[in-house]
């Protein structure tokens, strides 16, 4: 059984050097599907076109949250067409983040609430940034219905109360290189008392680099350290942890190649 990576920025500078290197490592590690994440229009197109390059990538596109300032009308009529694309699976990476506000709180929301709304016109799922947002995101999430397309907290931070609200909203949790670290916070809490049928993993490369490889650029092979540790947490053997959050990923992403 493979490994999905469901949350990767494959088109940063970061790998323009080596990235041929990194998908062939990301393949020997045992990596099945990786996501490409877009966070504007450049980066969204980017993410199709590595996606249409290659069989085992997909891409989601969307406008983050540090983003919102310069997303008018124009910028979401452009991202419905590139949503239209044939191998985009979500919308995203979209969502608030209170804590830097490059883009004001009411510029974040509105831009939010309209790619929700996208989503839920073009039936596919949404990938949720959430940073020092949790009652506003709930907030949002509930008043456009995002439930009706499903969706996923994308590097789940919270605690096991703002947890329990998400799956609730029958969102999934996905864990990245944070949960291996040596202060994770509460996340080994709400790994253990999730539910596993709404586990998935991801790296956010090249962020967020988990143990053994904390301070480095991260990429997708390392997923393989995220699920060893939930698999730790769950006291479950790799293979099943492997199996799941697969399963879950196919489940909530289709990965089905759209007509062009």
């Amino acid at each position: 059984m493979f490994l999905i990576d469901t949350h990767a920025h494959l088109t940063d500078e970061r790998f323009n050097e080596d990235l041929d290197d990194v998908l062939v490592r990301a393949k020997a590690a045992g990596l099945g599907k990786i996501i490409s994440i877009g966070c504007d229009l450049p980066s969204s197109e980017a993410a199709i076109a590595l996606a249409a390059a290659n069989d085992n990538i997909f891409a989601a596109v969307g406008i983050h949250p540090h983003e919102a300032s310069s997303a008018g009308q124009d910028a979401l009529q452009a991202l419905k067409k590139l949503a239209d694309s044939p191998k985009v699976v979500a919308i995203g990476e979209i969502g608030l983040d209170y804590y830097y506000r490059f883009s004001s709180a009411d510029q974040q929301k509105d831009v939010l609430r309209r790619q929700i709304r996208l989503a839920r016109e073009m039936a596919l799922p949404v990938i949720i940034h959430n940073r020092d947002a949790h009652e506003d995101i709930l907030a949002i999430l509930r008043a456009e219905k995002a439930y009706e397309v499903g969706g996923v907290m994308h590097c789940f931070s919270g605690d096991l109360n703002f947890a329990m609200q998400c799956l609730e909203l029958g969102f999934y949790l996905s864990f990245a290189g944070i949960v291996t670290f040596k202060k994770p916070g509460d996340l080994p809490l709400v790994v253990q008392e999730m539910p596993l049928e709404r586990l998935l993993i991801e790296t956010d490369s090249p962020y967020l680099a988990p143990v053994p490889f904390r301070g480095r650029r991260n990429e997708p092979a390392y997923v393989v350290h995220v699920a060893e540790k939930i698999a730790q947490l769950r006291q479950l053997e790799f293979s099943k942890i492997a199996e799941i959050t697969t399963q879950n990923a196919q489940k909530l992403f289709s990965f089905r190649k759209k007509q062009a």
